[in-house]
This record gives structure tokens, C-alpha cells and sequence, in this order.
């Protein structure tokens, strides 16, 4: 099948992501229109290539960092929302549960109530528009620290959201070991909040133990290193504990695999782990869904049917309750069968 056909194809299948940055997807009408607002003047087109060219992952977060730092108001996620329906939309993502990182926004001073009342209401609008649902996880990041963390998460319990329905754990895995925030995930899962970690990214399967044995998590981010021990790989199996990979966001770090065809996702899915595929920061990488998939059937074998498998696990790994991820599932095969 060609590229064109295929994705021609797949955007009419309905299709979940659960691995996605919500400022990863601002697109560069939207980062020029915030640096208008910044500064005062116009980007340069030098200023919006230096942006966005990077060679490794510290310049990748050099260059996330730089664009929060546009950011000088609540209103200005509205831009981010509009950006995030129009790449769901595009790629026939009908269900997202995405990422929000508040610390960088609260140390400029941005208010939480304020954020998330306009996360509600641009979600409801997306919602009402093109029948898109979505619900955030927040992010409440390795980089500041565990007492950063549980602050982070004390404003979900102090500022309650419908939308927020638990808590990750991102940024530099190396600096901040997972079991470090235990206690935070001990907070959220006794709350009755959902729990999961970016693991194993570019540290060892190690700390892939420990977002499964301390902190508890229900799905691990990336899990690339699990390749790395045998004893792991079969309990992912086993307890179908759900794997969020993002093939070109693994490739581009380097870390652990260098081109698309070397990655483990093949591997993972014939023995039996339950893999999903993402995006990560769609912008930052220049990729989509629709790319992801087609790496997969392109790149690394995938079969028709196990393109369909792969996107019915989105479902299946997701937080909807068993009926909705059933309806969702059988509305995957009614799409290919047509």
C-alpha cells in the first residue's frame, strides 16, 4: 500500500493517543503570534529556525522551555487548544489523554485555578465542535523535585478539574529516579487518581521496576529499556501492563536506538506486550499519528491487521470505562471491514 493510500485510509479509523505534550503541539502560527505578544515585534524566520533545529534531546528541551517562556498569560493556552483539536481532528484521534506540565507556568506566575478553567472550556469546546474528547494527566515532573511534585499535585486536589484524572511523571529520568516519587503516586492512587511514568526512556529497565513496583504506575512512557531484561518483558506480557511508545521521539534522543527499523515496538507486540502508539511532541519532532503508524507498517513490518491491533490497544490501554473502550474497539473493526 502507498504512503498516500494508507493514510488516506487510517484518518477516517477512529484512534486514541495517550502519549502527547499539550505545548508539543503548538504549531508556528501560534509561536508567532505569542512572541508578537512577548516582545513587541515580529519573529524573524533565523529565530524561527534556531527554534526549531536541534540535534539531541537537551536541545529539544532547550527548545520546549523556550517556547513556554512566550507564554505571558492563562489566555494564551487557548492558542495551545485550538493547535491540539486541529492535530487530533486531522489524524482521526477521537479519544486524547494528554500531558500538562504546570511548574514552568506557576514559577511565572500563572494561577492553577486560572489554567485549568480554560483547559475545561476549550475542552468542552473541541468536545462540542468535533466530537474530540479528551482528558489530561498532569505532568508533575522529575525536574523541581518530589516537594515540587506533591505541591503540583496538592492543586489538582485543591482546584478540581473532570478533565484531570491523574498525574505522570516527565522530564530527565536520569536526575529524577522514579522511586523518588513514590510518595506523590501514593497520594493520587489512594485518591482515586490514575498513575503513570515516563520509563526506561534513557535509563535501564530498572526504573522501569520501580514505576511498576514503588510507584505503582498503570502505564509506563516509552519502556524502551525492557528490552534490556527478559524477566521484565515477560511480566509485561503477562499482566498486559500497557506500554505508550513513540518510535520518532525514541529515534530522535539516540539514546537507545538511532533509525526507526531498530525499534523494539515490533518485538514488544509479537510477544504479546500491549503496545500503543504516540507521538510524544508532534511539533518538536515533525511527526503525527498517521507518520507514527505508517513507520510501523512501513519500517517495521506491522501488517494491516496489526495496525488495526495497535489502534485498538489505544483504546484498551486507555482510562475509559470497559464499555466505552468496547463501543471505541468495535467501531476500529467496522472501519477497516468497510
Amino acid at each position: 500500500m502507498k504512503k498516500s493510500e494508507f493514510n488516506t485510509f487510517l484518518a477516517k479509523v477512529p484512534k486514541a493517543e495517550l502519549h502527547i505534550h499539550i505545548e508539543a503541539v503548538i504549531t508556528l502560527d501560534s509561536v508567532k503570534k505569542l512572541y508578537l505578544k512577548r516582545f513587541g515585534k515580529e519573529m524573524t524566520e533565523d529565530e524561527q529556525t534556531s527554534l526549531f533545529t536541534y540535534n539531541d534531546l537537551n536541545g529539544f528541551i532547550q527548545a520546549f522551555l523556550k517556547v513556554q517562556d512566550l507564554f505571558t498569560s492563562v489566555e494564551d493556552f487557548r492558542l495551545v487548544f485550538d493547535d491540539l483539536g486541529n492535530y487530533l481532528k486531522e489524524n482521526g484521534i477521537t479519544y486524547c489523554e494528554a500531558f500538562f506540565a504546570p511548574t514552568a507556568f506557576l514559577k511565572k506566575g500563572f494561577k492553577y485555578d486560572e489554567m485549568v478553567k480554560i483547559f475545561h472550556e476549550k475542552i468542552v469546546e473541541i468536545k462540542e465542535k468535533d466530537n474530540i474528547t479528551i482528558k489530561l494527566m498532569e505532568d508533575v515532573s522529575r525536574t523541581f523535585g518530589c516537594e515540587n511534585a506533591i505541591n503540583n499535585y496538592n492543586l489538582q486536589k485543591e482546584f478540581p478539574c473532570e478533565d484531570i484524572i491523574g498525574i505522570g511523571l516527565g522530564g530527565a529520568e536520569s536526575k529524577g529516579p522514579a522511586a523518588e516519587y513514590a510518595p506523590v503516586y501514593e497520594m493520587a492512587l489512594k485518591d482515586g487518581k490514575h498513575a503513570v511514568i515516563h520509563a526506561g526512556e534513557d535509563v535501564g529497565p530498572e526504573s522501569i521496576w520501580d514505576a511498576i513496583n514503588l510507584c505503582h504506575a498503570e502505564r509506563i512512557g516509552h519502556g524502551l529499556t525492557a528490552m534490556q531484561d527478559e524477566k521484565l518483558m515477560d511480566t509485561l506480557a503477562e499482566t498486559k501492563l500497557p506500554i505508550e511508545i513513540c518510535i520518532t521521539s525514541n529515534t530522535f534522543t539516540k539514546k537507545i536506538v538511532t533509525e526507526a527499523k531498530d525499534h523494539p515496538v515490533k518485538k514488544y507486540f509479537d510477544k504479546g506486550i500491549v503496545v500503543t502508539i504516540n507521538t510524544d511532541d508532534p511539533v518538536f519532532f515533525k511527526t503525527t499519528m498517521l507518520e507514527e503508524l505508517w513507520l510501523c507498517h512501513d519500517q517495521l513490518g506491522f501488517s494491516m491487521d496489526e495496525i488495526k491491533q495497535l489502534i485498538k490497544y489505544s483504546f484498551t490501554a486507555s482510562f475509559l470505562s470497559e464499555d466505552e473502550k468496547k463501543a471505541w474497539c468495535e467501531k476500529v473493526d467496522a472501519a477497516f471491514a468497510s
